[in-house]
């Protein structure tokens, strides 16, 4: 039976600012809960009832149905609640040299995040870099948006401005104005930024793209999401790599 210190601490969780002052995240969607574990994260916690059908190797402190929805940050209780620890590595120099990175532009929808970070993850993209303004990378509608990638793509969160600045590798953007996507050169090392759907590239770090691209309408559609836009990107990137013969995963 969990104590009222538990349930208060674990009710806590729900704001922001105690998972930062705590260190610690929660995870309550037993899909997510199962793909983490399998990809090899290591919760500090995990409360589940008897109803969790709980995967190899997990070890949940079990409790009652009420308890659950006492400390549930849902709605809707799930049979599992777990709590991760919040780790941030710092984004080293020289890190955007090589490789692919996806960079997100002050995405502030959680679930256009979590998405970006599966999209990353199904091209093989090296890391994401997230600014400061994006959407929590540690909020459950972000984790719960990207499936097991939360725990599989390497990410930072950094200035993009400056860290744009000393990429040392093309700065891919999206804009009205740039070259057909489907004519993008191959490039074993680029840094796709995605802006947000409202605002677009943010002025500063338009300063730092050295190539636009556009995706051709041929509909009346005014924008397209931003995980949709960053995939159909990647995909035309990765797609110009095979045919060169320089594939990279």
């Amino acid at each position: 039976m969990l104590t009222k210190t538990q349930l208060s601490r674990l009710r806590a969780l729900r704001e922001k600012k105690n998972r930062e002052t705590e260190g610690l995240y929660v995870v309550e969607n037993p899909k997510v809960v199962a793909e983490l574990l399998a990809a090899g994260t290591v919760f500090a916690e995990i409360y589940a009832t008897p109803a969790w059908q709980s995967p190899r190797g997990a070890q949940p402190v079990e409790i009652s149905p009420d308890e659950m929805a006492r400390i549930s940050h849902l709605p809707t209780p799930s049979d599992v609640f777990a709590v991760g620890r919040i780790v941030r590595a710092t984004l080293p120099a020289g890190e955007l040299a090589h490789g692919l990175t996806l960079a997100l532009d002050g995405i502030q929808d959680p679930g256009n995040v979590g998405t970006l970070l599966r999209v990353a993850d199904w091209f093989a993209f090296d890391r994401v870099v997230l600014s400061p303004d994006c959407a929590d990378l540690f909020s459950q509608k972000v984790i719960n948006a990207s499936m097991g990638s939360f725990a599989r793509v390497k990410t930072f969160t950094a200035e993009l401005p400056a860290a744009l600045a000393s990429a040392g590798a093309p700065v891919l953007g999206c804009d009205l104005g740039g070259e057909d996507v489907h004519t993008l050169p191959a490039l074993r090392d680029a840094v796709v930024v995605i802006g947000s759907e409202g605002r677009g590239l943010s002025d500063a770090v338009r300063k730092f793209v050295t190539y636009y691209v556009t995706i051709p309408r041929y509909g009346g559609a005014e924008s397209l999401n931003a995980g949709v836009a960053a995939a159909i990107v990647c995909d035309n990137l990765r797609h110009a790599m095979a045919a060169s013969g320089s594939q990279k995963v």
